[in-house]
């Protein structure tokens, strides 16, 4: 089984979305930075978010597994690396996934 690399590329807040949908004082998620990353095999690593983790598991499972190639390479250019969100409506977190040596 290879390793794969988690990184948090990105943290959003659809103020539109917010603004009619959202709870006062919501933010962009306070769990989860920019930079922040995460070594594991196939398990959820220590201190990631239980919902993003759902999110984001079988991609980590198939790249930990060898994948090489989502959709056919119609998706990202990169072999052995997936980019996919969490699923939070209001203020989603987008990762960089990656099989590492």
């Amino acid at each position: 089984m290879k390793k794969v690399k988690i990184t948090v590329l990105k943290r959003y807040l659809d103020e539109e979305i917010v603004k009619e949908y959202g709870s006062e004082g919501i933010g962009k998620c306070s769990v989860l930075k920019e930079g922040d990353e995460w070594i594991t095999g196939h398990g959820k690593p220590e201190n990631f978010c239980d919902d993003a983790w759902v999110a984001i598991q079988h991609y980590v499972f198939a790249l930990a597994h060898d994948c090489e190639m989502f959709y056919d390479g119609r998706w990202v250019k990169q072999p052995g690396t997936a980019i996919c969100s969490c699923n939070d409506g209001l203020r989603p977190v987008i990762f960089k996934i990656e099989k590492i040596d």
